[in-house]
């Protein structure tokens, strides 16, 4: 009898040994999953982020462009006052919305913007005489190059947005997204038909020809 009951106490003893083996593997995969899934949630988030930040500076720069351009542009056309008092307005609202970081409120400011400035270089269209200004062709190079890069940079940071936001919906990311704080951020939206500054061609037109063409936004 003493030693059945021997061998039942080992086998209790294994059993629990065995057990408590179980749990700790289960709690140590659990935590490796934790930290593989928290890790990932990090660095998709600080992606995204610098993929923000690479749109703001591009977007500030963008701005501080305008009112040089408004300048030259009224230089030679003074009575188109609605047209400036427009750009400068969609300016304002634009850096208004900037202040709150929030791409779902950026994007429509920028958007108009972008309408306001292509009113502003069709008012520059039936001015032949800006075609000799080099402050004007420079400003407008820069321009579009800068909405070349405000472009490139959106693609660039809506997918990494959209990676970071699929992240956060799926199994088993998902569980620990809300209660550590992580969330779903907005992505930078584009109308199709203010993605870019109209570019303006006076290679045509002569001192008494007709006025320059515009050959359309660049293509997105």
């Amino acid at each position: 009898m003493a030693v059945q009951s021997e061998c039942k106490s080992f086998q209790q003893i294994g059993s629990h040994v065995v057990a408590l083996i179980v749990i700790i593997v289960l709690a140590v995969l659990l935590a490796v999953a934790f930290w593989a899934a928290f890790n990932g949630l990090v660095k998709k988030r600080n992606r995204t982020q610098e993929a923000w930040s690479q749109i703001d500076v591009e977007l500030k720069r963008r701005h501080d462009l305008i009112p040089n351009l408004v300048s030259t542009v009224k230089g030679y056309a003074e009575h188109e006052q609605s047209t400036f008092e427009s750009v400068t307005q969609a300016r304002a609202n634009a850096v208004a919305a900037g202040a709150t970081g929030d791409p779902a409120h950026i994007a429509p400011a920028e958007n108009a913007l972008s309408g306001a400035l292509r009113s502003l270089f069709a008012v520059a269209e039936n001015y032949p005489q800006l075609r000799a200004v080099e402050s004007f062709l420079q400003l407008q190079e820069t321009l579009t190059a800068t909405e070349d890069k405000i472009e490139y940079a959106r693609r660039y940071y809506n997918t990494s947005a959209r990676d970071y936001n699929t992240a956060l919906q799926t199994f088993p990311r998902n569980l620990i997204a809300r209660p550590l704080g992580f969330s779903a951020v907005a992505f930078f939206a584009a109308d199709e038909d203010d993605r870019g500054v109209p570019q303006v061609d006076f290679s045509g037109s002569g001192p008494g020809g007709p006025g320059p063409a515009a050959s359309g936004p660049p293509p997105a």
